[in-house]
């Protein structure tokens, strides 16, 4: 009898904490519901601010407006001027209380400059509205920033460190790259998690535990020039041209069914003389049929899953280069801009707890996107740095990039829960 109420007392005892669990992710989701108007009102005002990468006052205005939310919170905020690194800079708002140390990633420009005529948001219908940024990814900021207004008032926010870098330049990253990034990997340095609000793929039915990195290549090649009707002569060779196409077909027959591995030819110039400006991303030639070209380049891009798949690309790249035909010589080079955000346990760690969150809330699974459909992002300088990480878990939506970039609506309270009670539950963690 003894043993039995001590076993009674102790079940008794620990309804408690499992009811305070319930209660506050209750009191979470609550919040957001009651809240999604001036969720919806940030999200419209921030939207009708022009912050085009290189609109530099644009993505400062944004800024402020968020900052002035993440200062009403009690958050420690700071601008750090992009002026080193030629943009507009960050914003990095900071709460520092206990374990865990989560890092949480925005960011505050478009695509869209000033010249653009997509500039306002605009209301389709009343689950749907068009906007530049609406997804990409001021969208994604409102949910995090909803997501930890109601954490802060169920008071679970005194239970977890939070940094958030709301970056500058994510659409045009800045120059030099490691100043541009540095608030990222800091943040990750000092961060267990980290967690990345853009919209992946649009479909809430998934999120991102890999991305793949961008890199660009630049190829050079040169031949022997003569008369046309020489070609392919034993001390004359085939020229520029024809070496500069073999060694594109070589990178696409020994390489093009590596998974997740991708590399594309943008701009290809060739002839007597050429001349290609990589920053205005065009290119001349002079040529003539009866002559045989003495110049090629080609500019590309490599996109890579991890850090060892970028490795044997590039060296496989170069080696197909170097094979060079009689009386022709080439050159490639390469610069390596976001690394990649490679699959891990962790990262799958992380997926399987949103996606526990996820069907507990009534939401439905979530399963990790395909690589090949998300691109490069903030994340992928944070991921390498922590124990785990996901990204694409902000507003969804479709058109991305374009003038018909499009908001579902439906999603921001449902993105906003399911980021609530992820926090909350990595603060319990163990």
């Amino acid at each position: 009898m003894y043993r039995l109420c001590i076993l009674c007392l102790s079940i008794i005892a620990g309804f408690p904490t499992v009811l305070a669990d319930e209660d506050i992710e209750a009191r979470l989701t609550a919040h957001v519901d009651s809240h999604e108007s001036q969720a919806l009102d940030l999200l419209e005002r921030s939207v009708n601010i022009n912050s085009g990468t290189m609109n530099f006052q644009g993505v400062r205005e944004v800024g402020d407006l968020f900052r002035a939310e993440f200062d009403e919170l009690g958050f420690a905020t700071e601008w750090i001027d992009g002026a080193p690194f030629n943009r507009a800079g960050h914003l990095v708002a900071r709460w520092d209380r206990g374990a865990p140390r989560i890092l949480l990633i925005g960011h505050l420009d478009t695509v869209f400059e000033p010249a653009s005529p997509f500039q306002r948001f605009e209301w389709l219908d009343e689950d749907h509205a068009r906007g530049p940024g609406t997804t990409d990814m001021k969208g994604g900021n409102v949910v995090m920033l909803y997501a930890l207004k109601a954490l802060k008032e169920a008071g679970a926010l005194d239970t977890m460190s939070i940094r958030v870098v709301l970056t500058g330049d994510e659409e045009r990253r800045g120059d030099p790259i490691d100043l541009a990034v540095e608030p990222l990997i800091d943040g990750a340095c000092w961060a267990d998690y980290a967690i990345g609000f853009e919209d992946g793929d649009g479909d809430p039915g998934t999120a991102v535990t890999a991305r793949r990195g961008s890199s660009s290549w630049s190829l050079r090649v040169s031949g022997r020039p003569a008369h046309s009707s020489q070609v392919f002569r034993e001390d004359i060779g085939p020229g520029a041209i024809y070496e500069a196409a073999r060694i594109l077909d070589g990178f696409r027959t020994q390489l093009a069914t590596e998974p997740n591995l991708t590399f594309n030819p943008g701009l290809i110039v060739g002839g007597t003389s050429v001349d290609l400006d990589k920053n205005a991303a065009s290119g001349s030639a002079f040529g003539k049929n009866n002559v045989i070209a003495e110049f090629a380049r080609v500019d590309g891009d490599l996109r890579a899953v991890s850090e060892a798949q970028l490795s044997m690309a590039v060296e496989r790249m170069q080696q197909i280069a170097a094979e060079n035909l009689p009386h022709t010589q080439a050159e490639i080079s390469f610069r390596h801009r976001y690394p990649p955000m490679a699959p891990s346990p962790g990262n799958t760690r992380l997926l399987e707890l949103y996606d526990q969150v996820s069907r507990e809330l009534g939401f439905g699974p979530v399963s990790a996107v395909d690589p090949r459909r998300a691109g490069a992002a903030d994340i992928s300088f944070a991921a390498e740095h922590v124990e785990m990480a996901l990204d694409g878990i902000g507003l969804m939506g479709d058109g991305g990039h374009t003038v018909n970039e499009i908001a579902d609506l439906t999603s921001l309270g449902m993105q906003t829960k399911r980021a609530a009670v992820l926090l909350l539950r990595l603060s319990q963690l163990e």
